[in-house]
């Protein structure tokens, strides 16, 4: 299986995971529980993409930086602009924000411990 393919179901059954969630919460928690799980998988696809194609070359750490302070801005903006601006319940969005990000971040590290682990012989 390939690298973008392995991320992809990778994602897919995050999505899956995040939409099963949202079903079965409180219905007052709903929508705060599927902004969080969406904006986790608008941010962190490209980021874990990007970061799994720059492992190996001169700029890894610059694009690993730069995922985390992205990632980093997303939560800081759902918490103090969004949330109040839109009158959400902070915590149920922050929770699905920062645990799906979290869930696809352990889908790149496995992604990439996956294909740049393979023994060479």
């Amino acid at each position: 299986m390939s690298t973008a393919r392995r991320y992809a179901t990778g994602l897919a059954a995050v999505a899956v995971l995040g939409a099963m969630i949202v079903v079965l919460a409180e219905p007052s928690l709903r929508t705060e529980i599927a902004i969080g799980v969406v904006g986790g998988l608008l941010v962190q696809a490209p980021l874990g993409w990007w970061t799994l194609r720059s492992i190996g070359t001169e700029r890894f750490q610059l694009v690993w930086v730069g995922g985390m302070v992205i990632r980093l801005a997303a939560v800081a903006i759902a918490a103090l602009v969004l949330a109040p601006e839109y009158r959400w319940q902070t915590g149920a969005l922050l929770l699905a924000l920062v645990g799906t990000l979290l869930v696809l971040l352990l889908v790149e590290a496995a992604t990439a411990v996956r294909e740049h682990s393979r023994d060479t012989r």
